[in-house]
């Protein structure tokens, strides 16, 4: 079995062709996917996505790309995301983070924003889904500074100096189908360093398609493209990483029930 640790398949286009998504991953042995929250506007179609099917889970949070100066994205308080995180299908507080790439300074409040979501994973004891873009130190130091200690550098494209001070803070690295692209020969060094017991894999879907399927709209059947890639940089059955982060998922996400 594979498992999806972090998707969006409440997005339009996926919501969309629901069940012929479903039935992608039951074909492919997809067992469980993360639907992962990023604004609080369209967290309650999310977690009624996630309700209705037992293999489906779900985080709450305000991802970093959401300007605070969006009217259309309120800013979370403490209070919201602790009121949302005690729903039974909540099994992470995310995605959350830095992301410089975009954005121009100051970006006081998306520091603020990060800050709290770390008080909110230590206060409901659940796991971070950090995302990092052209922010790596601060993206680590503030993670040093607020005391996070549980949770997944999602996405991961950084180098491997980044994910050993991740890893030394508690946190697993999460692939995704950029593992699969010609250019990231710097990511599939990573990849094959990356302990078994603190690897994972996802889709980010519906973006980010793995190789064969690159520049088409993902989701997360493909996800054990992520997987046989990896295995093939380490040298080792597909198997091997499926099971590797299958574990994983359910060790990290322990609200899960396997």
């Amino acid at each position: 079995m594979y498992v999806d640790s972090h998707c969006h398949i409440n997005f339009p286009d996926l919501l969309a062709q629901l069940p012929d998504v479903l039935t992608r991953m039951r074909a492919a042995e997809v067992g469980h996917a993360l639907v992962v929250s990023v604004n609080l506007r369209d967290w309650p179609g999310l977690i009624a996505l996630v309700e209705a099917y037992a293999h489906l889970h779900a985080s709450v949070g305000v991802h970093p790309d959401n300007d605070a100066e969006d009217d259309d994205n309120a800013e979370p308080t403490l209070d919201d995301l602790l009121r949302r995180a005690a729903h039974p299908k909540v099994v992470a507080i995310g995605e959350t983070g830095l992301d410089y790439y975009r954005l121009p300074e100051p970006l006081d409040w998306q520091r603020d924003r990060f800050r709290l979501h770390i008080q909110a994973a230590r206060e409901t004891g659940l796991p971070l889904i950090i995302h990092t873009r052209s922010a790596a130190d601060d993206t680590i130091r503030l993670m040093r500074e607020e005391k996070a200690s549980r949770g997944v550098m999602h996405c991961f494209t950084e180098s491997w100096d980044v994910a050993q001070a991740a890893m030394d803070l508690g946190f697993y690295i999460s692939f995704s189908g950029i593992v699969t692209f010609k250019s990231a020969a710097q990511l599939q060094e990573v990849a094959q360093k990356v302990p078994l017991d603190r690897m994972l894999i996802e889709t980010d879907s519906p973006y980010l398609a793995p190789v064969p399927y690159r520049g088409k709209m993902n989701d997360p059947s493909r996800v054990i493209h992520v997987a046989e890639k990896i295995a093939e940089l380490r040298g080792v059955p597909v198997a091997t990483i499926a099971k590797a982060t299958t574990d994983n998922y359910f060790t990290l996400f322990d609200k899960i029930a396997r």
